[in-house]
């Protein structure tokens, strides 16, 4: 490394300096995971690199997916084998080297409904599923009987099954991943800043030469110099080239997906399940003492910034769930509702599930280059071919990009930690279950969070309603993640707000006492966070009530926002 990978207050001041008076080779708009990924492969190149965000990091889709790194095991029905097959690739470089700590194989059940053809159908697909994957560090698919199925999930309907198939895939925290990427981009050099919303393009004749940037926490401005401008907006693209003065060759369509978060009783299972819909599949994720169901797949043109989830979302989620559990799922089972939208390449249908899945790189006019589509688990891939495509403005060749032999903050020493997790839970007095927990959130990291522990053992202690969390992470996400309000701290650096049923509200007070002093906040400003983020609470649990998604919309923006972001918010 050789800068700081710190995003604190500090840090966030300095960051201020450099946009304004630096020039940059490349300025990434937009703070998901293909930004980061375009931040960190420009930055391991030798670029000069600033990343700016409008909300937080991961605050759009990249914290609202399935949580999976995966192959996508439909697409191979779409003869798509080129996507399965550099999505597997990254698969096993995530598990192995990148993200080791972070990136966590699963395993699924596949429960076959269909004797004679289906079983066959659906062995051929995994088949090549392994095969495609080559050398891996997961097991092959197994074959099982409607018995050996119901011992691995005893929570399935005797007659949902004629017998199963198990195949294995990798999961992972997509908001904390994300936000590794942006702290591992800063450690070699990248000026990164959320809450930094680019308001206006500047112009050199037809060519962009930099951006205007507001401080959403100050109001006050940057004008940053940059030879390039990477659009990573994902489900804004078609805003900022809007913004740009210039169409984009493709247009985005949103999808929405939805989720739900149940505990981790209510489905009996020592695995995952992956169901087919009418319109998908639907998958029920292993989440700690919790389970994922989802997703939805429709289509979406409301605005971008808060998608609600409807009631019709949840039913359908519920119903088809339902379908194969002995014990069905209810409402009062919910814990926590999220809903996202996916960025897809916009083709001849109306049907979102058929629109692809592929990225698209295009340089949309001199000085910018736009990227978007794609899964999350290629983000390396779209960050490179981005770069790559990069070139042509910064008028010179490229080194290859390295960021498939670059760790990322964590990785480096975890497999030694996870053999010291005894010794490390007798150093810090606390359980060995929660080493093992820190080590999966933070890696090798793990000594740097708790270090401040020394000198306030008060630190090591849960927090009152998000018992799952030491008071030293909340403190580290502020004065090392970037955490800027109570809603980064309880939705993203955290996943508190899906994983309790009071959604974080009886955890805001404590948290905002625990960052006050890292963050500069006074009583006063304690006070409105607690009640903006209350409000953002209920206002979701009444549109998840609502039959549409204008309604639930509707409801969703009457709470205030946590940051006033005014351009490209819808």
């Amino acid at each position: 490394m050789i800068e700081t990978t710190r995003l604190g207050p500090r840090e966030r001041a300095e960051n201020w300096r450099r946009l304004a008076s630096e020039h940059f080779d490349i300025l990434v708009v937009g703070g998901g995971i293909t930004g980061t990924g375009v931040a960190l492969d420009a930055a391991t190149r030798g670029l000069r690199v600033a990343l700016v965000e409008a909300r937080d990091f991961a605050a759009g889709t990249s914290s609202r997916s399935s949580k999976l790194f995966h192959g996508g095991l439909r697409y191979l029905e779409q003869l798509n084998f080129g996507l399965v097959k550099e999505a597997l690739r990254e698969r096993e470089l995530m598990l192995t080297r990148i993200a080791p700590h972070l990136v966590k194989p699963v395993s699924f059940l596949y429960p076959l409904r269909h004797r004679l053809w289906e079983r066959p159908y659906v062995t051929a697909g995994l088949t090549l599923y392994d095969t495609i994957a080559g050398q891996r560090s997961v097991p092959r698919h197994r074959q099982l009987s409607r018995n050996a199925a119901r011992r691995l999930c005893p929570s399935l309907r005797p007659d949902a099954l004629v017998g199963a198939i198990r195949y294995y895939d990798a999961q992972v925290d997509d908001a904390r991943h994300t936000m590794t990427v942006a702290r591992t981009a800063a450690g070699y050099g990248a000026t990164v800043l959320n809450s930094a919303e680019v308001v206006e393009f500047r112009r050199a004749g037809d060519r962009i030469v930099g951006a205007r940037v507001r401080d959403v926490e100050t109001g006050r401005h940057a004008d940053v110099a940059a030879t390039v401008v990477v659009n990573c907006a994902g489900v804004w693209t078609d805003d900022l080239h809007r913004l740009a003065g210039r169409r984009g060759q493709y247009n985005i369509q949103a999808s929405k997906g939805v989720h739900l978060v149940v505990p981790g009783d209510r489905i009996h299972s020592t695995t995952g399940l992956i169901l087919r819909t009418e319109r998908s599949v639907l998958f029920v994720i292993p989440w700690g003492a919790h389970w994922i169901v989802g997703t939805t797949d429709t289509s979406w043109s409301l605005g971008k910034a808060h998608p609600a989830a409807t009631e019709a979302d949840i039913s359908y989620i519920l119903d088809h769930v339902n379908e194969v559990l002995a014990t069905p799922l209810t409402r009062d089972d919910i814990e926590g509702v999220y809903a996202g939208l996916r960025p897809l390449l916009a083709g001849g249908t109306d049907q979102t599930a058929r629109l692809s899945r592929e990225h698209a790189v295009t340089r949309t006019q001199p000085g910018m280059i736009s990227v978007a589509g794609g899964k999350y688990t290629t983000y390396r891939v779209m960050a490179a071919d981005a770069v790559d495509a990069a070139a042509t403005d910064l008028g010179r060749p490229l080194p290859a990009g390295v960021t498939d032999r670059v760790p990322l903050l964590g990785a480096e020493g975890y497999p030694a930690l996870k053999n010291q997790a005894g010794l490390l839970a007798g150093r810090y007095g606390v359980p060995v279950w929660t080493i093992h927990r820190l080590l999966g959130r933070y890696g090798s990291l793990i000594g740097e969070v708790l270090a401040p522990s020394g000198e306030d053992p008060s630190l090591l202690e849960p927090v009152t309603g998000a018992e799952g969390h030491l008071k030293a992470e909340f403190r580290y996400a502020a004065t090392h993640e970037g955490a800027l309000h109570l809603d980064d701290l309880l939705t993203r650096r955290s996943r508190v707000s899906i994983e309790s049923t009071h959604r974080g509200t009886e955890a805001a007070a404590e948290v905002s006492v625990i960052v006050a002093d890292t963050l500069s906040w006074d009583d006063a400003r304690r006070t409105r966070e607690i009640d903006t983020y209350r409000a953002r609470v209920e206002a979701e649990r009444r549109a998840h009530a609502e039959a549409d998604d204008s309604a639930a919309e509707a409801v969703r923006l009457g709470a205030p926002d946590s940051r006033a972001v005014f351009t490209n918010s819808e």
